[in-house]
């Protein structure tokens, strides 16, 4: 027997070779069942869906003939029979989907190959496993690894006549759904029918794989098969995802859910025969269920303005709720508000609960016409509950100010709180403190809420004040004049030391210095807002005017000599500072004698060598003075 099987596989590989089937990615879904005749023959049927819209003709015209293994043996391992079985029929499969309530009824085409041949099977201990593999499936499958490269195994058994004398399978009622709309109610009769009057129970199950992307139509091996890979969160019990997910009736074989993912789904469902208490087969239904996002016509839909699941408010200021309509293509609208006597025909009705508690309320769009659609949201009502905040601290830059909750609630406790101090900055504490690094107006806002999802949102606005105090810049002066201070930044000021100054208080005061030497200040500064900060400032007073400027610098990025500026000391002004190149050129001037010239001309490093500079001052007097040189530039 074993070698009989190998010769008929090595027969089917030349054949195989010769004829270079394609990739069957037109396979969407099949099923595999027989019937008994009596007498040890079986009619075994091998029906495939094949989609014909998208599929290639080409591989639709190699499903026929369908290879098909028959093992019998110990764990099924021994090939009986390996056939060829032709095309018995194709028929188109009816949509039985209405499209009168949708905008975008989707295009589809499925057809049928169906495959019949009846064989005698002597019966025997082990009974026998029917095989039939294809390849692929659409690679656009979602959730199964590789859906491109991986076919199916169709297989169901025969039991021994100990088990179940010529025994009929299971077979399924209805063509499998091709239109699935998403978020949507889905509502299939999956059950199957037994000649034998069987028990049958239904579960999703495994789908396994049969043929690959390089033999796409492969001899039926025998088992073990391998299931797919299957990609998280979706698996063999949860197919479609989403939440909830779709489910099965053992008993009844109804799939019921709402699926919310839309795409395609590799979904198998077994059917298990029972009898005397005993499985004696199961036949299973592999399909590509397809979600797609159909457009309504009518769509009831009350908007969801809280976060939390399926609530549509949580009312905690009063009892009176109203009631937003979101719903398209309606022109009768009849709410329920989950209270007795609490109906409305209004299309956005406003209802004053009679007390606190969850209501299921429900929203059905043109009663007893052809589309009607309905939806159901719950409402929370707890009042009362107010979001409220207090600060204290100083307003002024970097000062740390202290936030206390104020909030109240009927119903404690109050276990939220997210405070957005509208500086980027944000706290989850009931009573954060914060700093704000610069001075501005600042909206501070905080929602808080309690154990039953009751929520508020206050926002007041922080003034920080613009606090920027300065003592003034470093004054260098000729002994034998007087300096005008002037700081900035507040509305109380005192300087310390008081020495050469003819007040210790004020932005003002004059300092006058009848000797030369270096003279240091500090300045405490207090703002309106009661901001405190202190500057400080140095003089230097020397004994006449004088001015420097460097021969050479390089300015090669090293931090030292990298910029050419002059020292003037004593002189009333600086009116100017040019640098030229050998050409003439100016290629730097500037009024503050601090900056200095970096070397560059319009933002490329200047060429290396000897510039020319010029240098205007006015001294004391309120002359002018004018002085030139040369300088070397060296990287």
């Amino acid at each position: 027997m074993l070698f009989r099987r190998y010769i008929s596989y090595l027969l089917f590989a030349i054949a195989t070779f010769l004829s270079l089937p394609v990739n069957a990615s037109h396979i969407v879904g099949g099923d595999l069942t027989y019937r008994c005749l009596g007498n040890s023959r079986y009619q075994i049927n091998i029906d495939i869906y094949e989609d014909c819209l998208t599929g290639q003709q080409s591989a639709i015209d190699e499903d026929d003939p369908a290879y098909v293994g028959i093992y019998t043996g110990v764990n099924f391992q021994n090939l009986f029979r390996f056939d060829s079985i032709s095309l018995t029929e194709r028929i188109s499969v009816p949509v039985n989907f209405s499209n009168q309530c949708i905008n975008n009824y989707p295009n589809t085409c499925l057809k049928r190959a169906s495959f019949s041949q009846i064989y005698t099977l002597p019966d025997n201990p082990y009974g026998y496993q029917i095989v039939y593999q294809r390849c692929c499936r659409n690679a656009t499958i979602i959730n199964i690894a590789n859906p491109g490269s991986v076919g199916a195994t169709y297989t169901c058994k025969i039991p021994p006549s100990s088990q179940a004398f010529c025994n009929n399978s299971a077979v399924f009622r209805n063509y499998p759904p091709q239109i699935i709309c998403m978020n949507t109610p889905l509502v299939y009769d999956h059950s199957a029918t037994d000649a034998d009057g069987d028990s049958l129970t239904y579960e999703f199950c495994t789908s396994y794989i049969g043929g690959s992307t390089q033999d796409a139509k492969p001899f039926p091996l025998a088992p073990p098969f391998f299931p797919v890979s299957y990609i998280a969160p979706f698996s063999a019990t949860n197919p479609m995802g989403g939440f909830p997910p779709i489910t099965i009736d053992t008993k009844t074989g109804m799939i019921t859910g709402k699926p919310n993912i839309q795409g395609r789904f590799v979904v198998t469902v077994c059917c298990h025969e029972w009898r005397a208490g005993n499985m004696i087969n199961t036949v299973s239904r592999d399909f590509q269920f397809v979600v797609t996002n159909c457009s309504k016509a009518v769509v009831a839909d009350v908007p969801r303005v809280n976060p939390e699941a399926n609530i549509y408010v949580v009312q905690c200021k009063d009892y009176t709720v109203h009631f937003r309509n979101t719903s398209t293509g309606g022109f009768s609208y009849k709410w329920d508000f989950g209270v007795a006597g609490g109906t409305s025909t209004d299309f956005e009705p406003t209802f004053t609960y009679p007390d606190t508690g969850t209501y299921l309320v429900k929203l059905l769009v043109n009663a007893g016409s052809t589309c009607p659609d309905s939806t159901t949201a719950l409402v929370k009502v707890y009042p009362s509950f107010k979001t409220d905040f207090a600060d204290s601290g100083l307003h002024c830059p970097s000062a740390p100010i202290s936030f206390t909750d104020l909030s109240t609630s009927s119903y404690n406790p109050i276990n939220s709180w997210l405070w957005n101090f509208g500086d980027n900055q944000y706290s989850s504490d009931q009573n954060p403190s914060h700093s704000f690094a610069h001075g501005n107006t600042y909206n501070v806002t905080l929602i808080s809420g309690n154990y039953l999802g009751c929520s508020d949102t206050v926002t007041k606005s922080i003034y920080i004040e613009n606090f920027h105090p300065m003592a003034g810049n470093d004054t260098i002066i000729v002994v034998g004049e007087h300096i005008n201070f002037n700081a900035t930044g507040g509305i109380e000021y005192l300087w310390t030391p008081a020495a050469n100054l003819n007040t210790d208080i004020g932005p003002n005061p004059i300092g006058s210095y009848p000797d030369t030497g270096h003279f240091a200040y500090n300045v405490y500064i207090k703002s309106a807002e009661g901001c405190e900060a202190n500057d400080s400032l140095k003089v230097w007073v020397v004994a006449q005017p004088s001015w420097f400027v460097p021969n050479a610098f390089t300015p090669n990025g090293d931090g030292k000599n990298d910029f050419i500026k002059p020292i003037a000391i004593g002189y009333s002004a600086n009116n100017f500072f040019r640098i030229y190149d050998r050409f003439g050129e100016k290629v730097y001037e500037s009024k503050d004698f601090s900056q200095g010239w970096d070397g560059n001309y319009y933002g490329q490093p200047a060429e290396v060598g000897t510039y020319f500079w010029e240098l205007s001052v006015t001294n004391r007097y309120g002359k002018k003075e004018f002085y030139k040189g040369d300088l070397t530039l060296i990287r």
